[in-house]
């Protein structure tokens, strides 16, 4: 969604994983905040081509990231644009939580915000560990996420996508991190081990539970966001 005045400042959004990409509202939010706000889909993944996992997601936004200067095209309109960043955020939640840390190596990015992001694929999942985790979304989905047997199992491997493996790499002044201490779906303790040992600013919670992508624009969220962006 593209910002509502001249601007070439880009928020990216990598949203959870399983999830139906429905973000508009909290594009239109950004937008109106004057960013370019974007919502990609991860290779293999519903509108997008190639296969889930075959490369590490955090791929897909740099390879978005390398895209916006050289231009994109609107698809119902044909009109293109072309961005070349003043600013470079990310934003990810859950499982887009590594997208963005791990990207933030990158030396375009400004700033990384995260929800609930997974931080150690190792750390057990009180209520979606990894094998119910891969049942549930071929039942579910189906083809939202087209990935082999041997891809799924890398997120178990500890190796692959793995913010935790890649401490000394991130710069911790870049990371605001919301994380509950009430969260099932991902556990806390790995965040805060996280912050420490990378200097990144952690607002950790007693309750709250699993931040979905919504959140972003919650207006206490947001507010707190926008005082970390400036």
């Amino acid at each position: 969604m593209p910002p509502v005045r001249p601007s070439s400042d880009v928020i990216l959004f990598s949203s959870g994983m399983p999830s139906v990409p429905k973000l508009a509202d909290t594009l239109a939010f950004y937008a109106k905040k004057g960013f370019w706000a974007f919502h990609p889909r991860y290779r293999g993944s519903w509108e997008s081509d190639g296969s889930f996992l075959k490369k590490s997601p955090e791929r897909d936004i740099v390879d978005i990231i390398n895209q916006l200067p050289k231009g994109f095209r609107d698809i119902l309109s044909g009109k293109r644009y072309a961005v070349t960043p003043r600013k470079l955020y990310l934003f990810g939640c859950s499982f887009g939580g590594p997208a963005a840390l791990l990207a933030s190596r990158d030396a375009r990015v400004s700033k990384v915000v995260a929800l609930s992001p997974v931080i150690d694929w190792q750390a057990p999942s009180e209520d979606e560990p990894l094998d119910w985790l891969i049942g549930y979304i071929r039942a579910a989905y189906g083809n939202g996420y087209r990935v082999t047997d041997a891809d799924w199992k890398k997120l178990g491997s500890g190796k692959f996508y793995n913010p935790i493996r890649h401490m000394k790499e991130i710069d911790g002044k870049k990371l605001l991190i919301f994380q509950s201490k009430d969260d099932r779906s991902v556990p806390w303790e790995p965040a805060k081990r996280f912050a420490e040992a990378t200097g990144a600013k952690l607002v950790l919670k007693e309750a709250g539970g699993h931040a979905h992508s919504g959140m972003f624009s919650d207006p206490l969220i947001a507010r707190r966001i926008m005082r970390f962006l400036r």
